[in-house]
């Protein structure tokens, strides 16, 4: 135990009873369980055979594997380390016979649930252009993360439509689950909890051979993985779960953060011991996290210190735009490299959504900086954005035949792989262009009825192409995402993927409308130009030595010697969902352990940023700088946030209106839940009439209540300014809003 401070040293020789390592961030918790584990094979006698550690990826898994190994040297073999879901594997290969599946059972992935649910939805004649399978199989995963089964969610589902028919679907699917001898991914972890709680023999074997049960990243698991730790260590209760509750930030994917917030209750005579001595970062860094982290109400106490030094303050900068925000950040990058205080590899930018990569890709691949997204793909190169560009690129030039058939049956218009061939060879005999083939379907003897489904396609483009004139990129590209219904259908699936994917669609109609606005004849090829010469990062050299660009979901447990926080906007992050969630003090509690998660990522300078306006799906948002960022102490700051005295000016301007607005017909995106879609067929269409004026108090059903600052009437409708208490200032059409006067 040499170099070990006085907590690491007590947790490492508490090996009785259950335990609870409040392990804060660069703690060195990983160090503390390796050790432990061997201090109990060497000091303690214990057998290798009876201990267990168990973590969350194969990675972390392999880590700790190698770790204990190295230290125990023979017989470490012997050691369980596994994640969860390899744990449970292991555990129904043997007795899963016991509650009625064959111990040959198939593990189903995503694509094989897919398959199965598309069956179920067609056997069940469920309309899936109303519900998506990719709702239910969602809903069934969040039910067995809580480990409640067909017939109880069915009788919870009594009174409510949509719930009694996902408690039908789920009867079925789990049925034909069955009937397959198959498990889904969460059924792993249910059924060997069902298995434990069914066989008492199963249950004692296991409670026999692990006497002694580690758990790492604790505050990550949920109902059911919890259930399954408590069955496991029900015997001896020697448990030692590691983790940190101020780092709990993956809710959205079933964690239950009161699992380590209540340890002690589920285990009264539980020991607590907290690793508070940070060797990561400097202590202006800790203290700035400290400073933030103190505001939730749902943690344990503890605060971070470190021996290390000082360090620099937390360098803040508001700009005007975001543009200005990646302008500084690249050139931040560019300096410290030049001067040889970092290299690219050694710095990070950090941001609350995958849709802000955009602007900093752009900035960097202008800058020569080499860059590499991690938990995440080039904003060009995601599939919405690809499908999306090649319906613009179909409409500008329909000789690029990779563009159309990436397309033509996105949405899905029933057109198969066997009649896309045919008409290729069709094209290759007459020696024409794909498109040009379909436009002669009818002409094509082996198409038969299938020329049919061909048409409508045609007939949409062909529309699209004959308005390339007098309509701007940003109303086609509206057009596009209206006609074919591609953000509806992905509202419909209403999951975190889906909402990801709807974000970066809003981000390139931003792209968009700022080439308009930068150029003095903007056109459809001169956009596309624009992103083929931007989205063209072939050439960068696959090196090393990069800087990296990832969502703070994806930096958890990694560090950086420079971060860049960038974003740091009430709306933005926190996000607007949270502030006006049905229960906001819980939610932005998780968005609060995410920025401190975001903060103890820096090991030796923080930069954190803001933009003042921000376009979001095209329009210009306005938002206050982060609550998050007003909690850090003033003096560990070197920048000044100046936004509380720069709103009066703002409000004072006149508002900028973007070009394309007036154009919409869609839905403004931040605004989807409050009112349904209005059409406008006309210019004559009559406008609804307003019961509020300039200076009234209104009220926003998702933005709360707010004061009109300026009414200007458009031909089609009144776009009104409000200035929101907690979403800052809006801009939005009258008859989305449907603003009540207070």
């Amino acid at each position: 135990m040499e170099g070990m401070n006085d907590r690491q040293k007590e947790a490492v020789l508490h090996t009785e009873g259950p335990l609870l390592i409040l392990a804060g961030a660069g703690s060195g918790k990983t160090r503390v369980l390796t050790h432990r584990t061997a201090y109990l094979i060497e000091e303690k006698g214990v057998n290798p055979y009876n201990i267990m550690a168990i973590t969350f990826t194969n990675k972390a898994a392999g880590e700790m594997r190698e770790r204990i190994d190295e230290l125990v040297g023979y017989g470490s073999e012997s050691v369980w380390v596994s994640t969860f879901h390899s744990t449970c594997v292991r555990i129904l290969r043997r007795y899963i016979d016991r509650i009625g599946f064959s111990t040959n059972f198939t593990i189903y992935d995503a694509d094989d649930q897919k398959t199965l649910m598309k069956d179920i939805c067609k056997r069940l004649s469920i309309d899936t252009k109303i519900y998506k399978e990719k709702m239910f199989l969602n809903v069934i995963s969040h039910l067995k993360d809580e480990l409640v089964d067909p017939i109880t969610f069915s009788l919870q589902a009594q009174g409510d439509y949509v719930k009694q028919k996902q408690a039908q679907v789920y009867q079925e699917y789990q049925a034909a689950l069955r009937n397959n001898n198959a498990l889904d991914f969460d059924d792993l972890i249910v059924k060997t909890v069902e298995l434990f709680k069914t066989d008492a023999d199963v249950l004692d074997y296991y409670n026999e051979r692990f006497r002694y049960i580690m758990v790492d990243e604790y505050q990550d698991t949920n109902t059911a993985q919890f259930q399954l730790i408590r069955l496991l260590a029900k015997k001896y209760k020697n448990l030692c779960v590691v983790g940190d509750d101020d780092q709990s930030i993956y809710k959205f994917r079933g964690a239950n953060i009161y699992n380590i917030l209540n340890f002690e209750k589920e285990f009264p005579d539980a020991e607590v011991i907290k690793l508070e001595q940070n060797y990561r970062s400097t202590g202006n860094i800790l203290n700035a996290a400290n400073g933030v982290i103190s505001n939730n109400v749902g943690r344990k106490e503890k605060v971070l210190w470190t021996e290390n030094e000082e360090g620099e303050k937390i360098d803040f900068k508001e700009f005007d735009t975001a543009y200005e925000e990646a302008d500084y950040v690249a050139g931040d990058i560019q300096k410290k490299v030049k001067k040889g205080q970092y290299h690219y590899k050694d710095c990070a930018v950090l941001y609350r959504t995958n849709a802000q990569s955009r602007l900093f890709e752009e900035r960097f691949i202008v800058s020569n900086i080499p860059y590499k997204i991690v938990g995440g793909v080039n904003f060009y190169a995601r599939k919405e954005v690809k499908d999306l560009l090649a319906y613009l690129k179909t409409i500008d030039n329909a000789r690029d035949d990779l563009a159309v058939r990436r397309i033509i049956n996105v949405p899905k218009r029933g057109i198969g792989a066997t009649t896309l061939n045919r008409v290729q060879d069709y094209a290759i005999e007459k020696e024409i262009n794909f498109y040009t083939a379909l436009k002669m379907a009818e002409d094509i003897p082996s198409l038969g009825r299938s020329a049919a489904k061909i048409k409508p396609f045609v007939t949409f483009i062909q529309a699209m192409r004959s308005k390339l004139e007098f309509m701007s990129p940003s109303q086609i590209l509206e057009d596009i995402i209206e006609e074919t219904g591609y953000v509806a259908e992905l509202e419909a699936e209403d999951t975190d993927e889906a909402r990801a994917r709807i974000e970066n669609i809003n981000e390139l109609v931003s792209k968009v409308v700022s080439y308009e606005e930068s150029e003095e004849n903007p056109t459809l090829s001169g956009f596309l130009e624009e992103v083929a010469l931007v989205a063209d990062i072939d050439s960068l050299d696959d090196e090393s030595d990069y800087v990296v660009l990832m969502t703070l979901h994806s930096a958890k447990g990694l560090e950086f010697p420079q971060v860049y926080l960038a974003g740091m906007e009430d709306g933005l992050f926190p996000s607007y969902m949270s502030i006006a969630s049905d229960n906001p003090t819980e939610e932005i509690e998780e968005e609060r352990r995410l920025c401190y998660v975001g903060i103890t990522r820096a090991k030796e300078n923080l930069a954190i940023t803001a933009a003042r306006s921000r376009m979001i799906r095209g329009e210009t948002q306005y938002n206050r700088v982060s609550r998050f960022v007003k909690e850090i102490p003033r003096e560990l700051l070197s920048g000044e946030i100046q936004r509380e005295k720069v709103r009066d000016e703002e409000d004072a301007r006149p508002p900028v209106y973007i070009k394309a607005k007036q154009s919409f017909r869609a839905k403004p995106m931040a605004l989807q839940q409050s009112a349904p879609a209005k059409s406008f067929s006309s210019g004559n269409t009559a406008k609804i009439a307003l019961d509020y004026a300039v200076g009234d108090t209104v009220k926003h059903m998702k933005f709360g209540e707010g004061i009109v600052k300026q009414i200007i009437e458009g031909g089609r409708d009144y776009e009104v300014t409000v200035d929101f208490k907690t979403a800052g200032v809006k801009k939005m059409f009258a008859s989305f809003a449907k603003l009540k006067k207070l």
